[in-house]
């Protein structure tokens, strides 16, 4: 149900607005003036406002002007009988959505509430896709760790040296290769990923280097790899540890050749790849096990890039909760939700086993259960473990 909030100072034209669209399935908080109206903004969501221009304490105007300075997208309404051309000229220019004269045509009052409704959603679905066809999401964060990671891309990424990323899981290994592909020569091409870990092991060769028609029993035509998608491109290879003996032994192949032969098939294919590796396990720990070969660690190691673990950088937690409040609250088409100090410090104690990937579900759990601000109260109960 959508809310709307009527502010007028005439009791009587509040109650009848009121009825109406109550009737029509909306609901409806009411203020006397523009100062109870700010001050219910802050604390509730609102789909549109209606709003008088001539009020007493603070008038129309002022109210659309604060009110978008809180919430740049909510549809404000201004409806006046003392209005003129250019007060409503005004009002528009200062991000009202419309200007309607009382006494109101209900009809005109009832589209023109549906209209803005339309286009706040419009405005939400918009940032959404925005940032989900952005290239690459901005790497957070100043501690001395993160400013280092960022000084080495920059440094490597021009080149066509092989990086190998390391670090626990959820710390953000696939951001730093995006960042590396983005920044390198090799931006214009393809960025294939592959998780090394979610997939079976007989399977991993074909994912990889492709199959001929026929190779196998459910090879019912030809398949394309990686290797081969990734030509003049980047290859991320995630969790790289995980991968089996055999394949590694035809990865190795590939980066010492720049060749490729699909499964099933008998014929070198020439690729130009770059690879960057990535894994959460101690790969010269997985060389002494015999479960990782050493020439292949050395071929992939040119560059290695360690992402500390969120504990190890709590100094970026702030930063990092603003960043994920401004994108979640934007996803749920909700003005973005602020966050006392109390409360940062108290995300700052928490022991961050999943490190980035577990505070950006935190956030988002924090945004659903916390009212308009996220205080010390509300960390204390949704995230800090009880003792």
């Amino acid at each position: 149900m959508s809310n709307i909030l009527i502010i007028d100072d005439e009791k009587a034209i509040r109650k009848t607005l009121s009825e109406i669209l109550s009737y029509e399935g909306y609901k409806i908080d009411e203020a006397g003036d523009g100062e109870e109206g700010l001050k219910k903004v802050k604390e509730k969501e609102y789909d549109v406002i209606l709003c008088d221009i001539k009020m007493p304490k603070i008038d129309g105007i002022e109210f659309l002007e604060k009110a978008k300075e809180a919430n740049p997208d909510i549809p404000i309404i201004m409806i006046s009988g003392h209005g003129t051309i250019e007060t409503a000229v005004e009002a528009v220019k200062k991000g009202a959505y419309d200007y309607i004269s009382k006494p109101p045509d209900l009809n005109r009052l009832l589209i023109t509430i549906r209209n803005a409704m339309d286009k706040t959603t419009l405005v939400a679905e918009t940032k959404v896709l925005k940032r989900k066809v952005s290239k690459v999401q901005e790497m957070v964060g100043s501690s001395t760790p993160i400013q280092k990671i960022k000084e080495t891309i920059e440094k490597v990424a021009p080149t066509d040296a092989r990086i190998l990323v390391t670090g626990e899981n959820g710390v953000g290994k696939e951001l730093v290769a995006r960042w590396v592909h983005e920044k390198s020569n090799r931006a214009g091409g393809a960025l294939v990923e592959v998780n090394c870990a979610a997939i079976p092991s007989e399977l991993i060769e074909s994912e990889l280097f492709g199959h001929e028609k026929g190779s196998f029993t459910s090879a019912v035509k030809q398949r394309i790899g990686k290797f081969e998608q990734a030509n003049g491109g980047t290859l991320f290879l995630d969790e790289i540890g995980d991968m089996s003996l055999t394949a590694q032994a035809k990865v190795l192949r590939a980066l010492q050749e720049g060749k490729i032969t699909r499964v099933g098939g008998d014929k070198d294919i020439s690729v130009d790849v770059r690879v960057i590796a990535a894994t959460n396990k101690d790969l010269l720990k997985e060389v002494d096990e015999k479960s990782f070969r050493l020439d292949l660690y050395h071929r992939l190691s040119v560059i290695i890039i360690h992402v500390p673990s969120l504990n190890e950088r709590k100094d970026d937690i702030p930063l990092l909760v603003e960043k994920f409040l401004v994108d979640i609250c934007a996803d749920y088409g909700i003005a973005k939700k602020n966050i006392e100090d109390e409360a940062l410090k108290g995300l700052q104690k928490h022991n961050w086993t999943g490190n980035i990937r577990e505070l950006r579900n935190v956030v988002e759990r924090l945004i659903i259960l916390s009212g308009k601000t996220i205080n010390k109260e509300d960390v204390e109960s949704y995230v800090l473990p009880k003792k």
